[in-house]
């Protein structure tokens, strides 16, 4: 592995700690892949920085928790949204 994967772990890892960001939010900031940013936050960062990999691997748990609530809130604004247009035609 290279120094520039290792730091590019640790800044993923921060990034995604100081704004509470999903692993899709994080990808879309860096404008790297999905796979690419949950490989090194969860294969890279926890040999480079172990401390704060622990963080990281909080919120990755707590978004797995809450994604069927985010997911059911997409498909409910989809469906608003849907609704208004067919009442301004």
């Amino acid at each position: 592995m290279t120094g520039s994967e290792k730091e590019r772990a640790v800044m993923l890892g921060e990034y995604t700690v100081e704004h509470s960001a999903t692993v899709r939010a994080t990808a879309k900031h860096f404008g790297i892949s999905k796979s690419t940013v949950h490989k090194d936050l969860t294969e890279r960062l926890p040999k480079a920085a172990p401390a704060l990999y622990g963080q990281v691997r909080e919120l990755l748990e707590l978004n797995k928790r809450e994604r069927h609530i985010r997911g059911g809130l997409a498909t409910k604004h989809k469906y608003e949204l849907s609704a208004r247009l067919k009442k301004k035609v």
